[in-house]
């Protein structure tokens, strides 16, 4: 059994291709990671497979960027033996070495960036979102253990031309989560 992560889902939830919060979106200093799945902020989070926690750690702060709150990822070891990484979370309800069941919550949706703190220096598509700062659950999903420290990755996004070889675009694993619950 496997569970939409968000549990009150709204349409057009998944960004395609191009769009703003898209998987390997360009943003021209760096290239996301991720999807960004928009919800309000405090929002459970689900865990979409069983599986067990390997890692809960800070994923921004204002200490990394100025203009970033302090959020929080879960990295969850799938029994299909894919990796998610559910990111952005203003808290989590779990810990390393936890096990948790398909549809169990495991946090609550964060809000990444904080509007008081955006000015001119800040990325164009960062000032773009002033105005609109959505809260999301930002998910990403490996072929294995996940990348949290490297010089070129900060935040869910890539700071580098290349794609790691192991990110996939969890798009198509997400709509076959959706499609599955409405039969």
């Amino acid at each position: 059994m496997r569970a939409f992560p968000l549990p009150e889902k709204t349409d057009n939830i998944l960004r395609e291709k191009g769009q703003s919060g898209s998987f390997w979106e360009d943003r021209k200093d760096r290239h996301h990671c991720g999807i960004d799945l928009y919800a309000p902020e405090g929002e459970p989070i689900l865990a979409i497979e069983e599986g067990e926690v390997i890692d809960v750690d800070i994923m921004t702060s204002p200490e990394m960027i100025s203009y970033w709150n302090e959020t929080y990822h879960i990295i969850i070891r799938n029994q299909s033996g894919l990796f998610c990484k559910y990111g952005e979370l203003a808290a989590y309800n779990v810990k390393i070495g936890d096990t948790v069941e398909a549809g169990q919550i495991i946090g609550h949706v964060g809000t990444v960036l904080n509007n008081e703190k955006i000015d001119c220096n800040a990325p164009e598509y960062i000032q773009k979102l002033k105005d609109n700062n959505p809260s999301m659950l930002h998910f990403e999903l490996w072929e294995s253990e996940p990348i949290v420290e490297d010089r070129n990755y900060l935040g869910g996004n890539w700071f580098g031309d290349e794609r790691p070889e192991k990110l996939l675009d969890p798009t198509e694993y997400l709509k076959d989560i959706e499609s599955s619950k409405n039969k």
